[in-house]
């Protein structure tokens, strides 16, 4: 079946809706961050992280599931935790083949990821003294590259621990929902993943407080209705909240 048939559908249904009810000469009002987080949350309730926030733990379970996904790496974790544990000292002493049964659930490579567990404990026991989160607490720059140098961490990644672990509070974008806010907003699906990275990082970083309440409000909502509706491919665009005032919504809508 077309991937994009049950998308077309919901286009199709929402085009046939009487003008009375959604007009498709745009959006009825302009959408602010303040009233898309504030209407999301008052459709989903309030969110909390669904990974560890302290800098190494999240390293850890990040690297407990491949292809990375919160559902993943839950259960790649959950094995680990139960098994062995994820004190480095613990880590460092288990052989890699035991590690690798502990995480099998989490996805492909068990062994792959094993290693890299291990290279991150050893890294954290013997360059951090045990602590990388206050080897994280300098400048913004050194711990971003810090953070940069292990496995599969690129700026999404270093930005999404270092606000959640209250270090600094940065207008993180969920890396795999990058996108979201540009197609509430404008309408439109960016090709370019950094630049779209970095438009939606100065809208949040514009119209939301510098505090990480704020900011991880906004990184959980525009995460969580990028998961749920906002998806990429077949966006179920009746059933979202924002579809009286959604760009993308009255864009299509006159497709």
């Amino acid at each position: 079946m077309n991937r994009n048939f049950h998308h077309d559908a919901d286009l199709r249904l929402y085009r046939s809706v009487p003008h009375s009810t959604i007009s498709n000469s745009g959006p009825q009002s302009i959408l602010t961050l303040v009233k898309i987080l504030s209407d999301l949350e008052k459709f989903y309730g309030p969110q909390e992280p669904t990974f560890p926030i302290d800098p190494y733990e999240f390293l850890v379970w990040w690297y407990c599931g491949y292809p990375a996904s919160d559902a993943a790496c839950a259960k790649g974790w959950a094995g680990l935790t139960r098994d062995i544990g994820i004190e480095p000292a613990k880590l460092l002493r288990t052989k890699p083949a035991k590690i690798a049964a502990a995480i099998k659930h989490g996805g492909m490579l068990p062994d792959v990821r094993a290693e890299r567990i291990q290279e991150l404990a050893f890294l954290v026991e013997n360059e951090f003294g045990g602590d990388l989160r206050a080897a994280l607490c300098g400048s913004l720059p050194k711990a971003r590259k810090l953070l940069k140098s292990f496995h599969s961490i690129a700026d999404p990644g270093a930005d999404r621990i270092l606000l959640f672990a209250g270090i600094f509070p940065i207008a993180a974008v969920p890396s795999n929902c990058a996108g979201v806010l540009t197609r509430i907003l404008k309408g439109i699906e960016e090709k370019n993943y950094a630049a779209t990275y970095r438009d939606e990082q100065r809208a949040i970083a514009s119209e939301s407080p510098e505090t990480f309440d704020a900011r991880t409000r906004a990184y959980l909502l525009l995460k969580h209705h990028g998961q749920q509706l906002c998806k990429r491919t077949n966006p179920k665009c009746l059933e979202c909240p924002l579809l009286p005032s959604c760009s993308y919504a009255a864009l299509n809508s006159r497709a």
